[in-house]
């Protein structure tokens, strides 16, 4: 698989493109990573350096792999955080281009907005604009529970409820949607729950919830996602896949005592997914 990835970077840590390109070359696909910003680290540590690039830059860069005449031969666009409509555009425009080059290529959408307890971090409009433009355009949407509710309008407490609120969203265009960190009235104490939900049905993995939250690890989730549904055409295995990946890196994460996700550490269980959850079928 040939993946555009229009992401930002960091020369520090892993989030962005420096979280997704990893486990996806680790996966042997190829990785054409874009990036919107280039900074020294991320910003939940408050202070960094280096440039937010400007959207025209963002498209030259695009319009350069036009230029080597290979962007038809994507097979997939992945975007993660969106902090300017204008990058948007971008990211839009480019999907375009390669769907009309390769009408088969998909466009996974991480619609980064916000998160429980620390409610919305984009700027003002950027949620809206997600929801009314850039998700309609989508083939995978990975929100998080709180970006669900958004995206549909509602607050979900229960299993039902949330998938009622996936298929508000897939109605608006998405055919998967994989929801992660899913809280609600029936997930034992101390678990979270992961969605995936597409035409062939609903399933759920439920796993342990480590005592870490660190940055990055939805942009592994979308591009481990993406790479597996590929892979399989399984939307069951590839939510096992990408779980069991996951839980694996937060473990090597926890063990270190670092801040920063261990991706390199846990690279083994990228290349080969551990079974440690199997999805069972909602419907």
């Amino acid at each position: 698989m040939r993946v555009l990835s229009i992401q930002s970077s960091v020369a520090y840590g892993h989030v962005g493109n420096s979280a997704a390109a990893f486990p996806l070359q680790r996966l042997g696909h190829e990785v054409w990573p874009v990036l919107t910003v280039h900074f020294s680290n991320h910003t939940g540590y408050g202070a960094w350096r280096g440039p937010l690039l400007d959207p025209a830059d963002v498209a030259e860069v695009i319009a350069g792999i036009e230029d080597r005449g290979v962007l038809g031969t994507a097979d997939a666009v992945l975007s993660g955080y969106q902090g300017d409509p204008a990058v948007g555009g971008v990211v839009l425009d480019a999907v375009a281009k390669v769907k009309e080059l390769n009408p088969g290529a998909l466009y996974c959408c991480d619609p980064v907005m916000g998160d429980v307890g620390r409610g919305m971090f984009v700027r003002p409009g950027i949620p809206e604009f997600m929801r009314d433009t850039v998700v309609p355009a989508a083939d995978v949407v990975t929100p998080n529970h709180f970006e669900l509710d958004f995206l549909a309008g509602t607050t979900t407490r229960t299993l039902d409820e949330v998938l009622a609120a996936v298929d508000v969203v897939r109605a608006k265009g998405p055919r998967h949607v994989l929801v992660t960190s899913v809280l609600h009235d029936e997930v034992p104490e101390g678990h979270l729950e992961v969605v995936a939900v597409s035409d062939e049905g609903a399933w759920a993995v439920t796993t342990p919830l480590l005592p870490i939250t660190p940055n990055g690890c939805g942009d592994v989730t979308a591009a481990l996602y993406l790479a597996h549904l590929h892979e399989t055409g399984s939307p069951a295995e590839a939510l096992s896949r990408t779980t069991g990946t996951v839980f694996a890196v937060l473990e090597a994460t926890l063990a270190s005592g670092h801040r920063e996700i261990r991706l390199v550490d846990a690279q083994d269980a990228i290349a080969a997914p551990p079974t440690t959850f199997a999805a069972r079928r909602l419907r």
